[in-house]
């Protein structure tokens, strides 16, 4: 399973640099327990342009990430691996790995051994939906974070493209054990 960082596990705050500042979002937890329960794989999907612009440094996001890892695992849950991609095209360079481009979810799948055809991407912007399907998964779009704003932007792509809408993780989650008939 993929899932998107800000926006989908934590509030969207914008170029999160500040661990004192992620904040889980409700059921986030639950959800990503659930995964964890049945031995689901959960790997975070982000882009951290912040970097290349020079508003952090790579040493924030680790901190960041650790900071949610801690917070998951006073709610009984974890990740499995969390990939950031550091660059955007207007100050770095060009990547394979930068949303909607595929690249972390496939390094993502070599190393946990998932085949991209069973497996979903979940997160609250267009980008996400676009390379969870570029990778060749299931692809999932959430109002939390920026949804509602990017439901507003671009509806017609996103009804088109994504497989499911949900309010949240936990109910993406919910869609996805009930479609595997397994009950939790």
């Amino acid at each position: 399973m993929f899932v998107d960082r800000d926006g989908t596990i934590i509030d969207e705050t914008g170029y999160l640099s500040d661990p004192d500042r992620a904040r889980l979002l409700p059921n986030a937890a639950q959800a990503l327990r659930m995964l964890n329960d049945l031995g689901v794989p959960v790997i975070v999907i982000s882009n951290q342009s912040g970097i290349a612009r020079g508003m952090y440094a790579a040493r924030d996001v680790e901190k960041v990430n650790s900071r949610i890892r801690d917070l998951l695992q006073a709610e009984g849950a974890f990740l499995d691996q969390m990939y950031y991609c550091p660059h955007h095209p207007d100050y770095d360079v060009e990547c394979d790995c930068r949303k909607p481009q595929p690249g972390l979810l496939i390094k993502g799948a070599r190393e946990f051994g998932i085949l991209l055809d069973k497996s979903f991407m979940i997160g609250d912007k267009l980008i996400d939906i676009q390379a969870g399907k570029a990778a060749g998964t299931q692809a999932i779009f959430l109002r939390t974070g920026d949804g509602e704003k990017e439901l507003e932007r671009a509806r017609e792509e996103i009804v088109v493209t994504a497989d499911r809408i949900c309010e949240d993780l936990l109910e993406a989650v919910q869609w996805i054990l009930g479609c595997m008939n397994i009950t939790v």
